[in-house]
């Protein structure tokens, strides 16, 4: 299957699961039998959107049609899409691609930049493998070190390596926050889960992480508070700031900055 067919298969995924959430009470809608308080049909989809019902159901059907940044906004709109779930869907329908080139990996200037931090900081790979680190947060996470390279990668961490969900006493908070992370910043279609990428690798080691990616949540990695359990330190308290290389635009800085209790 190739990249384009991968995409429209996300679309009309992305759009049922969408429809199936939305509130039929916010569109003046009544109810629809006992249970059917949420969801709207395809039918109703299509009047709200102004668009035809057969046109509809072929995206959702993953049909090769192209729809329009118009259509995609009102749909965006109608079932109540944030910013970064209506990016991603604008994404999904063939706009507002961001095409980042490859960068090669780390520099010897980035990993010079790493290690003039005092405080954890380490390089994520456009899927999220950690390309490079600081001493720091080998002190933070030690077990990077001993690490093969394909193990060292952050989505496969947080849900194969025992050691570092016991670091994270919001790990259940958190490691929904990553998936929907990674599928907006990786535009997730690329690597379904049954594939060979990282997404059928973690999918095949973690049916935590299967069941989390059949649910399309798609958030923002923003930065914020995280907070690690250190075998010395006891709980610590970090903010984490992401920052992206001007040289490198398919990589992510990501920087732990220590916080006073």
């Amino acid at each position: 299957m190739d990249a384009e067919q991968r995409r429209r298969d996300e679309l009309a995924a992305f759009l049922k699961d969408r429809r199936a959430r939305a509130d039929r009470d916010a569109h003046g809608l009544p109810a629809v039998g006992r249970s059917r308080l949420r969801g709207l049909r395809r039918e109703e989809v299509a009047t709200l959107a102004g668009v035809s019902v057969t046109w509809y159901t072929w995206l959702e059907q993953a049909r090769d049609i192209n729809p329009s940044r118009q259509v995609l906004v009102s749909l965006a709109r109608l079932f109540r899409l944030t910013p970064v779930e209506s990016t991603y869907l604008l994404s999904l329908g063939g706009h507002r691609e961001i095409v980042r080139e490859a960068s090669g990996g780390i520099t010897p200037a980035l990993q010079q930049l790493l290690d003039s931090l005092e405080f954890p900081a380490f390089l994520l790979g456009s899927d999220w493998s950690i390309i490079g680190w600081n001493e720091a947060y080998a002190q933070l996470y030690p077990r990077i070190k001993s690490l093969d390279n394909a193990d060292r990668n952050l989505l496969w961490l947080v849900f194969t390596d025992a050691a570092l969900r016991e670091m994270l006493p919001d790990w259940e908070e958190q490691s929904r926050s990553f998936v929907g992370s990674f599928r907006a910043e990786t535009r997730g279609w690329l690597n379904p889960a049954g594939d060979s990428g990282i997404v059928g690798q973690v999918s095949a080691a973690s049916p935590e992480f299967a069941e989390i990616w059949k649910e399309r949540d798609v958030a923002g990695f923003q930065s914020g508070q995280r907070y690690f359990r250190h075998p010395i330190k006891g709980l610590t308290r970090y903010e984490q700031h992401n920052l992206t290389p001007v040289q490198a635009s398919d990589l992510t800085l990501l920087m732990y900055i220590p916080h006073q209790f």
